[in-house]
């Protein structure tokens, strides 16, 4: 006899100044995972600032209008926490995992950082110098130069999709308190927070917690932004970039998909894994990097968003194998869009979706990312329960028709990074 799995179940609400809060129980550690995402990403980045919303997650535990840098770390570090900030295309996210004694204090202290940062001068000019670092050796990097050029490609250097998500160089440096201040002002609101909490409290203490963290919170709504789809592809595309004092060509190939909302999502979510989302697994893996011993690394990635995002296939090769490593992805693109998947791929690749969800959520914070993500696109309270029916329906013909309609070599972007001066086709 089985018994069906429980779910997650967690518990929303949505405080009366409209930040959203999502509380889960899990008894499985005395601790709680604290997940606080604000609409503050690389999309609402003014024009000629790009960069700032890394900036911003640079700086924004480094004081505020009460607390200073110093303060904020012996109070963290007194509870042996550790707060990380991360940003991507959409939310700004600041997580952390406290002891559940300690979840109340350790949660205003970020509400406290959330709302009230205020980038003091002297920490501004130490962050921009490590982002300048960091651009740096982003550009000495074959790997990150490939993949931003793609992106560039693909949605066009000023569209929120195809912008370098730390800036350049001179965009780092044209920015100044005064315009993280202004970013920060324009975009942190209750109504662009989402907050989750895992761990070992009921959820109605843990909404309770939040409230008192959040609720008297008071900000205008930030102004939505409209983001263009990505230009339609006219036919195939190759950027080579030589950077000759490498040792490695690093490959990203790659067109534009679909939309997270689209109904084919699930489709394309099993083709990608047949593909080759992971190094070792997949068509591409077995072909280039197992049979003919090109790569030392291949893999596809399948990131739906907001808008139609990025289907990207990536590989790590010797300059003498640029141009075979090339044209054999090309022909696994057009034998999966011709022939499709065999069944046995595909029940494999059911199989190991359904069964990797309990192991990323396994954790508090891999259940808070998970929360955040449902609560993103709205996929609703009981998202995870569906996804095992949603691609157990998929059919052999839903994935033959996801890859005829995604993997057109012909319609291909693709960016050559390294010690590589030919012209790859």
């Amino acid at each position: 006899m089985t018994t069906a799995r429980r779910g997650l179940a967690p518990v929303r609400a949505v405080l009366d100044n409209g930040a959203v809060v999502v509380a889960k129980q899990s008894r499985t550690t005395p601790a709680v995972t604290i997940n606080a995402a604000v609409a503050a990403g690389t999309i609402y980045e003014p024009a000629g600032l790009d960069g700032i919303a890394h900036f911003v997650s640079r700086t924004i535990d480094r004081g505020t209008s009460s607390q200073s840098a110093d303060a904020i770390a012996e109070a963290l570090d007194g509870r042996g926490v550790s707060l990380s900030v991360a940003v991507n295309r959409h939310v700004l996210s600041l997580i952390c995992t406290c002891l559940v004694e300690d979840v109340e204090p350790v949660l205003s202290l970020v509400a406290d950082v959330v709302m009230n940062a205020t980038c003091p001068d002297a920490e501004v000019r130490t962050r921009r110098a490590e982002i300048v670092t960091m651009i740096r050796q982003d550009e000495d990097n074959p790997a990150v130069v490939a993949v931003e050029h793609l992106l560039a490609d693909l949605y066009g250097q000023t569209h929120g999709y195809g912008r370098r998500a730390r800036g350049s160089v001179a965009s780092v440096e044209s920015i100044d308190r005064a315009a993280l201040v202004r970013f920060h002002a324009a975009r942190f609101s209750p109504r662009a927070l989402s907050l989750v909490l895992v761990g070992d409290v009921a959820p109605d203490s843990a909404i309770a917690v939040a409230t008192k963290a959040f609720g008297r919170w008071d900000a205008p709504a930030p102004p939505p932004v409209e983001l263009p789809p990505p230009p339609s592809a006219s036919g195939r595309r190759t950027r080579v970039i030589p950077m000759m004092n490498k040792a490695q060509v690093d490959v990203a190939y790659g067109f534009t998909s679909l939309r997270r909302s689209d109904a084919a999502y699930y489709a394309y979510w099993l083709m990608n894994n047949i593909l080759g989302q992971y190094s070792l697994g997949g068509r591409l893996g077995d072909s280039i990097r197992e049979r003919q011993g090109m790569a030392y690394y291949v893999f596809s990635s399948f990131d739906a968003n907001v808008i139609p995002g990025p289907l990207m296939i990536r590989a790590g090769v010797s300059p003498a194998n640029v141009d075979r490593a090339i044209a054999s992805i090309d022909r696994e693109l057009e034998r999966l869009a011709a022939d499709g998947p065999t069944e046995a791929e595909l029940m494999e690749s059911k199989q190991y979706l359904i069964g990797s969800m309990p192991r990323a959520l396994e954790t508090n914070a891999g259940i808070a990312a998970y929360l955040q993500t449902e609560e993103f696109f709205g996929l609703g309270l009981d998202y995870d329960l569906q996804v095992p029916g949603l691609l157990r329906a998929v059919t052999r013909e839903d994935v033959h028709a996801a890859a005829r309609q995604a993997l057109r070599p012909s319609e291909a972007t693709i960016v050559v990074a390294g010690p590589y001066a030919g012209h790859a086709r």
